[in-house]
């Protein structure tokens, strides 16, 4: 009677652990289902960045990830947090023309050469003998 119930016990642990599993890798499915340029994202090597852009290929979805001007793609599976943004990816479309002024200032030339005059006493760098 005892492996019996130790055998019921066991089938019981072992249903709530991968149904808790299954229910974890299904919400982790629905975020990356719902990705969206804008969203901040961790990947599983710890990089941050938000992400500039979804794209789908013959291999799967891959992510465009914007980390401080930097864009590195990623399979969607290497996404491991997802932080819901605005929507908006931080993208410039155009690039932005600055104008530089500039001014002209005046500078001297120094024409004098200072003299030092060098005698043995300060060129020498051995200690005098006793």
């Amino acid at each position: 009677m005892l492996p019996l119930l130790m055998l019921v016990l066991f089938g019981v642990m072992m249903y709530f652990t991968t149904s808790k599993q299954k229910k974890q890798m299904k919400e982790h499915q629905e975020k990356l289902d719902s990705i969206q340029a804008g969203d901040k994202v961790v990947t599983i090597g710890g990089l941050h960045g938000v992400v500039a852009d979804v794209r789908t290929t013959e291999a799967g979805k891959t992510i465009l990830i914007d980390c401080e001007g930097i864009y590195l793609e990623f399979d969607r599976a290497a996404i491991k947090t997802i932080i819901p943004g605005t929507g908006m990816a931080n993208t410039v479309t155009e690039p932005v023309e600055e104008t530089v002024e500039t001014t002209e200032t005046a500078v001297e030339e120094i024409t004098e050469v200072p003299e030092v005059a060098e005698t043995n006493e300060e060129t020498s760098h051995e200690e005098p003998k006793a």
